[in-house]
């Protein structure tokens, strides 16, 4: 029997569900694969750290939720760091799920330059390696025989990056586009509904996918960073967040929002990125109105599209409809399956 270490990096909503899918699945894992999934390594920013190379207890572990203490016969190391378990820890696969640094990828790229050149392999939730690091973390991964998967980091478990892979063989991606950021589209859809904005964002925090400071979402940052790991990946394009033509949503009233319904259309965040004819792939987030009859305009509160067009299978579009954390956690544990596959061979 095969045995795949885990090391945790970030244990927040996401990394607790990720560990009660891995509990729960354990023994199923075993049945069909041979194999003895373990997590060695959890750590968190704010409630210490817990390593043990023989497993750790996830049952334990994830009854305290994603804020609650470590139980006390588990609770480990106290303050180590993410690039000290990284660096030192006893693991096959680390799962990268650290808070996003938006404007660097840092310190989740370290991390994952660390893991590699441990030859370990490497799952991320993050998409800020993907967005500022793709081309080179995707190199050192070859060179050094390790898998690299991050199906995570654009539209939580919906298999984009997999169903392009592996169902669209021989095809050329030449534009992406889609609605990819949840908080920006719920809060225009409210507005249409004639709220204001402050009750808008109140609901949205108590929802859960609203974040205390939203500005990241709402000047579309967020949405910059998921586009250029599209884009990145699908696409070889080689571009960073900032090289994206971004506008975001903030100077968007419901007087805009009325007009435009009065020209029978909607205003939704989109984003875009299109192969040009000098080999260029150029990127951008904006406001744009949508005819009600679109696609698009159906896009409904933390919904999520994306629209993969090549030139062997035209356009295809992927529909995520109201995500919750398990379908981020779903993401995750899909490609550390990924990964025991690819031990059996």
């Amino acid at each position: 029997m095969k045995t795949l270490k885990v090391a945790m990096l970030g244990f927040g909503n996401a990394g607790s569900a990720v560990g009660r899918l891995l509990a729960d699945k354990h023994d199923e894992i075993m049945e069909k694969y041979d194999c003895d999934v373990k997590v060695t390594a959890i750590v968190t920013g704010k409630r210490g750290s817990v390593v043990d190379p023989e497993g750790i207890d996830l049952s334990k572990v994830c009854k305290a939720g994603a804020t609650g203490a470590f139980p006390e016969d588990i609770r480990g190391l106290g303050a180590v760091s993410a690039l000290d378990v990284v660096k030192n820890a006893d693991y096959d696969v680390v799962c990268e799920m650290t808070p996003l640094n938006i404007f660097s990828g840092e310190p989740a790229i370290t991390h994952i330059k660390e893991a590699f050149g441990r030859k370990k392999h490497v799952i991320t939730a993050n998409k800020g390696p993907i967005a500022w690091a793709y081309d080179e973390l995707s190199q050192m991964a070859a060179e050094n025989g390790c898998m690299f998967f991050y199906e995570t980091v654009v539209m939580d478990g919906t298999p984009v990056f997999n169903l392009t892979e592996h169902t669209l063989k021989m095809c050329k991606v030449t534009e992406v586009s889609g609605i990819l950021n949840s908080t920006t589209n719920y809060i225009l859809e409210e507005l249409a509904k004639g709220r204001d904005y402050d009750s808008i964002m109140e609901s949205g925090r108590r929802l859960g996918f609203v974040e205390a400071d939203p500005a990241m979402d709402i000047e579309g940052y967020d949405a910059a960073a998921k586009v250029t790991a599209l884009l990145n990946v699908l696409m070889k394009a080689g571009i960073t967040p900032d090289m994206v033509e971004r506008t975001g949503i903030e100077n968007i009233t419901a007087d805009d929002i009325k007009k435009a319904a009065s020209r029978g259309k909607v205003i939704k965040l989109l984003c875009s990125g299109k192969l040009e004819d000098d080999g260029r792939v150029t990127a951008s987030v904006k406001p744009v109105e949508v005819e009600m009859g679109d696609m698009l305009a159906s896009i409904d509160s933390t919904t999520s599209v994306v629209s993969i067009t090549t030139d062997l299978m035209g356009k295809i579009s992927v529909i995520e409809h109201a995500p919750e954390i398990e379908q981020t956690a779903y993401g995750v544990f899909g490609d550390i399956i990924r990964v025991v596959e690819g031990i059996q061979q």
